[in-house]
């Protein structure tokens, strides 16, 4: 089973986390499913970007993404080559590390 490790994020992840998710979930439903409450305003559509995580180690195991998250992708917060929409990206059989970005494109959240 991979292993998702979770850099630390000040609001969703302070001390960072390891966890451990079977192949074929989503990055998104695995770290909801540990705890970690990821943003994601679509309900993992792919309809927006609040998902957005960046794959610092074992990004060519995941799934290839489809045209119509790489569009999505062009209006994340801090975009990079190894972004991912977390609710797109199917973990294969190899580790992980993600990063969730400081920012989202939602400014305003409900329930804060």
């Amino acid at each position: 089973m991979p292993v998702i490790k979770i850099l630390p994020h000040a609001e969703y992840c302070p001390q960072g986390a390891e966890l451990q998710a079977p192949a074929g979930t989503s990055i998104c439903e695995a770290l909801l499913d540990n705890g970690i409450n990821i943003e994601h305003a679509c309900d993992m559509s792919c309809a927006c970007t609040t998902c957005h995580v960046i794959v610092r180690a074992g990004f060519n195991s995941l799934n290839e993404a489809e045209e119509e998250e790489e569009d999505l992708l062009d209006r994340a917060w801090g975009l990079e080559p190894l972004s991912r929409l977390s609710c797109q990206a199917i973990l294969a059989q190899d580790d992980v590390t993600v990063e969730i970005p400081k920012y989202s494109i939602n400014h305003a959240k409900e329930n804060h």
